[in-house]
């Protein structure tokens, strides 16, 4: 199987570069570049039952941007459950809504998707040497992968990034830099030191192929549910990657002839101690303004302005879809409820799709015969310090009544 990647194409002003030749943005404008594909020679190729294949998202190779095999560096990630929420969807009159779980992933979040396709082209084209800034997930997923691909890393992340974000990379022997900022502090930083230091940044969609990774999450939801998407989407939103690939990929399964042109909805979801998508798209913006004082216990949406902030706005006006923001109380009480009825122990930005579902629901934005699919992307043991407890302490001796 062959990737049928033919050229990279500006998001912003239609200029295209040669795919095999290493690029961030766009020379000319700074904008983000996506890599595109020969779709009519992988029409004629590719056949919509993939049975057989490998269970990862490089089941899908063919759409993804390593060219020579041996170069893909995977560590098992992709093909994660998409759970009926029977539970939950009950108590809220909705008889099919679902829980797509990135906890499953290697590293424990959706991070290894966008890593995996990264790292495996940054080998391919001959890159030793990455830097990355993150919120926490993202620089794990990079340790691990580069540490599988034998390619230096070095990751720069909040000082107050969980500590297992910080444990994870270490490990992995990534030179870990903590800041005391966010991260776009943390952005800056790794900048300023990968133009001195032949480091390659791979800053969320300041490259084109961690987007490429992203995108199966689109596709594998298309498979999953029989190649019929959902009616609403809720997605957490920080630097919006997720987003933006699933939108790119159900292009590309349409122009493949996988699917129809019928699109779901797209609930973009942040933190309301952190939110300019949501303020751009409330004052109709087709970008939005740097967020001050950013603060959440998300940590994934702690982004007081994201690079491809107009490529979000884009995905949601274009699907027909709203921005909201639920609050910190809100995304504690809805991890509680979905692993009490679940069993499904949520990231706290997972969360805030449960909290954006309840108060659209209750407000009349969605209903009930509507198929909604909600996208938990780390695993909520990866914050297990946000949740207090209140146990009883007994002595052996004791007799309890359980």
């Amino acid at each position: 199987m062959e990737s049928f990647l033919d050229h990279l194409e500006c998001t912003g002003c239609g200029r295209t570069f040669n795919a095999d030749q290493i690029h961030t943005v766009c020379e000319e404008c700074n904008k983000v570049l996506f890599a595109r594909y020969n779709l009519p020679a992988a029409r004629n190729s590719m056949k919509r039952d993939l049975s057989g294949r490998a269970k990862t998202m490089w089941r899908y190779r063919e759409l993804l941007p390593v060219r020579t095999e041996s170069n893909i560096v995977s560590l098992g990630e992709g093909m994660t459950p998409l759970l009926r929420a029977e539970r939950l969807g009950k108590v809220y009159g909705f008889h099919r809504l679902f829980i797509k779980d990135e906890g499953l992933n290697p590293t424990g979040s959706f991070k290894a998707r966008g890593m995996s396709a990264a790292v495996s082209r940054a080998k391919e084209l001959g890159i030793v040497k990455i830097a990355v800034p993150s919120a926490g997930n993202a620089a794990g997923a990079l340790a691990a992968y580069g540490a599988a691909a034998g390619i230096e890393t070095s990751v720069c992340m909040p000082a107050d990034a969980p500590q297992i974000n910080q444990v994870e990379s270490a490990v992995c022997g990534s030179r870990v830099y903590l800041v005391d900022g966010l991260i776009t502090h943390a952005a800056t930083i790794v900048a300023h030191a990968s133009a001195g230091s032949g480091w390659f940044d791979i800053s969320t969609l300041r490259e084109p192929y961690r987007l490429e990774g992203k995108k199966t999450l689109g596709f594998e939801l298309a498979e999953q549910l029989d190649w019929q998407l959902p009616d609403v989407i809720i997605y957490p939103t920080g630097g919006g990657t997720g987003m933006i690939g699933m939108w790119k990929a159900f292009e590309e399964l349409e122009q493949l002839g996988w699917i129809g042109n019928q699109r779901p909805k797209i609930i973009s979801v942040q933190a309301a101690g952190c939110a300019p998508i949501v303020r751009a798209w409330q004052q109709d913006k087709a970008y939005s303004e740097p967020w001050t004082g950013a603060q959440t216990i998300a940590a994934g949406l702690r982004v007081p302005r994201a690079f491809a902030d107009y490529l979000i706005l884009q995905v949601i006006r274009g699907s027909g879809g709203v921005a909201i923001a639920v609050t910190d109380e809100e995304i504690l009480q809805s991890i509680r409820e979905t692993a009490r009825l679940e069993g499904i122990f949520m990231c706290p930005e997972g969360a805030a799709t449960i909290a954006a579902f309840k108060r659209l629901t209750n407000c009349g934005l969605l209903r009930p015969e509507q198929s909604v699919v909600l996208f938990n992307t780390a695993a909520g043991l990866k914050y297990s310090q946000l949740i207090r407890l209140q146990c009883p302490r007994i002595d052996p001796s004791d007799e309890i009544e359980l």
